[in-house]
């Protein structure tokens, strides 16, 4: 997986390419705990995510649970895959997800 960061002030904006599984997640983590300590708003973009696993929604918990604190993450461009994910493990709900 390729993960490509874009700071605009304390904006963070995180690209995610190929797939966000039990081996990528680790990583992804790992640049959330760091990452997160000076931006006040988080952007998750996986239109080039092509896989997504109960690990990498972990991930994602992860880092709701942190922004929370915050201004708030926004998901954009999950494709059709992974928006069926979010949706049979109540993740809509949950996220706040932009197409």
């Amino acid at each position: 997986m390729k993960i490509i960061k874009e700071l605009n002030n304390k904006q963070l904006v995180l690209s995610l390419e190929g797939e966000l599984n039990s081996v990528t997640a680790p990583e992804f983590e790992e640049v959330i705990k760091n990452e997160l300590n000076n931006v006040d708003s988080l952007i998750i973009d996986l239109a080039k995510l092509s896989y997504l696993s109960s690990a990498g929604l972990r991930v994602l918990l992860v880092a709701q649970k942190i922004m929370m604190k915050k201004d708030g993450m926004v998901v954009r461009h999950p494709n059709n895959d992974v928006m069926e994910i979010f949706s049979l493990t109540g993740f809509l709900n949950v996220l706040d997800i932009e197409n």
